[in-house]
């Protein structure tokens, strides 16, 4: 995994921000759970998004979510989601 998604002081953090995450068994879980890490990683926490999902970064159960995820992203113009989500994929 790429150093330039962790934050050095993330070690032994719990998530501070709420990853609005469905219960495990839900059929949406691992969209969200893409859509989850794409988000903390634009903002630098990433390691945190991976405690929280129970994924790491670059899962491949994930790709096809994130896959989507980036087609939307190009639509809407939003530059970090599509930058971090071509890094996911890579």
């Amino acid at each position: 995994m790429s150093r330039a998604f962790l934050r050095d002081d993330a070690e032994g953090e719990m998530p501070r921000r709420h990853y609005d995450l469905p219960p495990r068994d839900d059929p949406a879980y691992d969209r969200q759970a893409a859509k989850a890490l794409l988000e903390a990683a634009c903002v630098g926490e990433t390691q945190l998004a991976e405690r929280a999902t129970g994924y790491y970064w670059g899962e491949p159960v994930l790709r096809e979510h994130v896959a989507v995820l980036l087609a939307e992203a190009e639509r809407a113009g939003h530059d970090r989601m599509e930058q971090v989500a071509r890094r996911f994929l890579r």
